[in-house]
């Protein structure tokens, strides 16, 4: 079969599957870049989630809302969306300069940024100040898109779907890490009297710890990619020579990619395809998939820090922040648990469309268990029931992350069936074999990374 720009990297024929994967043991990981490449996406949700116990509390302390209850939810769904707007807005493009001056000084821009805009974050006392510096979390960050592409371009077609079933796990190990060392650090002078009771510092900026944490930690972690990361693409040109004009004249012969030519292996040569080029079938399908689920999710997983700290009056829970930070941390201990140990398990028993269908349909009492339970707290008290229909709401909420694979081929049933990817970490392994080269999969991956980033707007 030829191959032309809109061939996507995917192989399509079942028996050709089965065929490679019978003569061809798995390569082992390249273990060093890759462990260092989870270390770099552990940050994203320990820096995401690490705020969401105290910004409830931080909303109504400057002053924004002007005391009125009903506009919290309003404004930490702002704080959110403000994250993911600038992502997105920012997301492609670094994903295309990376394609052409390589992976590694964009990454680690985006690191820099991100544990910038954290320490801004912690020193914030006004609306704007919050503002900023969530705007330049988001436009600065924009790392997820790239390390996938990193990862596969660090494996081959034995052992990528192992490396991506890695992903959720250390996602869920950052969002359960978060809330935790969110709840435990604000407002360290209450908390801790006799290590932090004398600082006016930490009385004048109570938030700062949780988010200096997180922020040393990206630092640590910039300094560990800076000396050990390797570049994982072969760059058109060097920063220096990109942004001053100075391209290298060979610039059309950096990627190449093998044909067979008379029985004999040969390299032609690959460049970035245009924007428009990219809006092929099999991107928009990778790209319409991903932001359709985390559409659904993120809008239930936004709101939920919001309906746990608002009073009952006004129709949620009215928990304090400690009691959050333990449902949230609980929560993303039992999604890893369970992407772990019972994804394969719940395949080979449901198969692949009905754990699907059964995944997203429980979004429905999910979404339903919102207004129960707070209509059981208004007439009982936070009661035994309310806590009983609150942890059935939590369970459920771990199941519908199930539903972030959607078999779009062949070819995902066998790498479902090796039992070492997982749903979310599938549609990972579809985008990128989704992109028409391979000089292009930076720009296919954040493409489709970015149209999921738009789920902030519910």
């Amino acid at each position: 079969m030829l191959a032309d720009e809109e061939t996507p990297l995917l192989i399509q024929d079942r028996d050709e599957v089965h065929e490679v994967r019978a003569r061809t043991a798995r390569t082992p990981l390249p273990w060093r870049q890759f462990s260092i490449l989870l270390l770099l996406q552990l940050v994203e949700p320990l820096t995401s989630q690490v705020i969401a116990p105290f910004l409830p509390q931080l909303v109504r302390e400057i002053g924004i809302t002007h005391g009125d209850e009903s506009q919290v939810g309003y404004y930490v769904g702002l704080m959110y969306s403000l994250f993911f707007i600038t992502e997105a807005c920012t997301i492609f493009h670094r994903s295309r300069l990376s394609d052409r001056i390589g992976r590694r000084p964009v990454l680690l821009t985006g690191l820099f940024g991100l544990s910038i805009s954290m320490y801004c974050f912690g020193l914030s006392k006004t609306f704007w100040g919050v503002v900023l510096s969530r705007c330049l979390n988001g436009a600065l960050n924009g790392n997820i898109g790239i390390m996938k592409s990193m990862i596969g371009e660090l494996t081959d077609s034995t052992n990528i779907a192992f490396a991506f079933s890695f992903i959720p796990s250390t996602w869920y190990l950052g969002a359960t890490a978060g809330p935790l060392i969110g709840g435990l650090l604000e407002r360290p002078a209450e908390k801790f009297p006799g290590i932090f009771g004398d600082s006016a510092f930490f009385k004048e900026y109570p938030y700062f710890l949780p988010c200096a944490f997180p922020a040393t930690i990206a630092a640590i972690w910039w300094f560990i990619a800076f000396f050990f990361m390797k570049e994982t693409t072969k760059p058109q040109a060097s920063p220096m020579e990109y942004f001053f004009g100075r391209r290298r004249k060979c610039n059309t012969t950096e990627h190449t990619s093998p044909t067979v030519e008379n029985g004999a292996f040969t390299h032609t040569r690959e460049n970035p395809v245009p924007f428009c080029d990219l809006l092929v079938t099999f991107v928009l399908v990778a790209a319409g998939s991903y932001a359709s689920f985390a559409l659904i999710d993120m809008a239930f997983r936004t709101v939920l820090p919001v309906y746990l700290s608002t009073p009952i009056t006004i129709g949620d829970l009215g928990l304090d922040p400690s009691a959050i930070d333990t449902i949230l941390a609980i929560v993303g201990t039992g999604n890893g648990v369970c992407q772990m140990f019972l994804l394969a398990r719940l395949h080979d028993w449901l198969g692949a469309k009905n754990l699907f269908l059964a995944a997203t349909l429980s979004y429905l009492p999910v979404i339903a268990l919102l207004p129960i339970t707070n209509w059981v707290a208004q007439a009982h008290g936070l009661n035994g029931l309310v806590w009983l229909l609150l942890g059935v709401q939590m369970l459920l909420s771990i199941f519908t992350n199930f539903s972030f694979c959607k078999k779009p081929s062949t070819f995902l049933c066998l790498v479902l069936v090796t039992k070492y990817a997982n749903f979310s970490g599938v549609i990972f392994i579809y985008i990128n074999a989704s992109a028409p080269n391979r000089a292009s999969v930076g720009a296919t991956a954040c493409h489709c990374t970015s149209s999921c980033q738009f789920r902030i707007f519910t």
